[in-house]
C-alpha cells in the first residue's frame, strides 16, 4: 500500500513538473518572439538616421560650393560691369545726383511799366519762354537740368497754371525761375546769348534773362514718382 502511494505521488509529481516546464518554454518561446521586433526596430532607426546624416552632408556640401560660386562672382568682373551699367543707367534717368561746371540761368517777369493798351500777358513769363531757354540748353549738349530744384527728365512737363508753371506733376512753381544746367559754360550760354536766339527775343519784351557760367553746378536727383501705365519693355 505503501508503495502504491509512493508511486502515485512520483506520478502526479511529475505530471506537474512536466505541465510547469511546458508552460515555461511556452512563456519563453512567446519572450523570444514578441522581443524580436523590439530589437530589430532601434536597428532599422540607427540606419535611417545613418542615412539622413548622409543626406545632410551631401546637401551642406553643395551649399557650400553655391557659396564659394556666389563669392567668386560677387568679385567678379562681370558683376563690375552690371553694376557700372546700372550706375550709368541711374545717371541717365535722372536718379542720382552729379555735379560739374555748367550755367545758372535765372529768369523773371519784366519790370517795365505797362502802357496804356498794351497786353500785359507780353510782360509775363509763361510756360512757352521757359520751355524756349530749356530746349536751348538741351540742344547745346546740357546732360542735366533742374528749375527752381526740380530735377528735369525725359517725361517731366512745363505747363502753365495761372502766374506759375506746374513741373513733374505737381509741383507748382513761381517766377524768378533759376534754371541750373551742367555741361560745357562756353557752349549753354554761347547758345542761349547767340543773336537773334531766346535770350534776345525774351529782353525785347522786357522779361529778365542773367546767364551766368559757374564752375559749379549741383543738380539734386528725381525725386517723383516713376509709373509707366501704358508703356511695356519689349521682349
Amino acid at each position: 500500500m505503501k508503495n502504491k502511494s509512493f508511486y502515485l505521488i512520483l506520478l502526479f509529481m511529475g505530471i506537474t513538473m512536466g505541465f510547469i516546464l511546458a508552460v515555461q518554454f511556452r512563456v519563453t518561446s512567446n519572450i523570444a518572439q514578441n522581443s524580436s521586433p523590439s530589437l530589430d526596430r532601434p536597428n532599422a532607426l540607427a540606419q535611417e538616421l545613418d542615412k539622413a546624416k548622409e543626406t545632410r552632408d551631401e546637401q551642406q556640401q553643395k551649399v557650400d560650393n553655391l557659396r564659394e560660386q556666389l563669392d567668386q562672382a560677387a568679385g567678379g568682373p562681370e558683376l563690375a560691369r552690371v553694376k557700372e551699367s546700372l550706375d550709368r543707367a541711374r545717371e541717365e534717368a535722372g536718379l542720382t545726383e552729379l555735379q560739374g561746371p555748367g550755367v545758372e540761368v535765372t529768369l523773371n517777369d519784366s519790370n517795365n511799366v505797362l502802357q496804356p493798351g498794351e497786353n500785359p500777358n507780353f510782360y509775363v513769363l509763361h510756360d512757352g519762354d521757359v520751355l524756349s531757354i530749356l530746349n536751348e540748353l538741351k540742344a547745346a549738349g546740357a546732360k542735366a537740368i533742374s528749375i527752381n530744384g526740380q530735377r528735369l527728365i525725359s517725361t517731366s512737363e512745363v505747363r502753365c497754371i495761372g502766374p506759375t508753371i506746374l513741373v513733374n506733376k505737381n509741383q507748382r512753381l513761381s517766377p524768378p525761375f533759376i534754371v541750373y544746367a551742367l555741361g560745357n559754360p562756353e557752349t549753354l550760354a554761347g547758345a542761349l546769348k547767340m543773336k537773334g536766339g531766346v535770350v534776345e527775343s525774351l529782353q525785347i519784351w522786357g522779361i529778365q534773362v542773367d546767364v551766368k557760367k559757374v564752375d559749379k553746378v549741383v543738380i539734386t536727383p528725381y525725386s517723383g514718382g516713376l509709373v509707366f501705365d501704358y508703356a511695356k519693355p519689349t521682349k
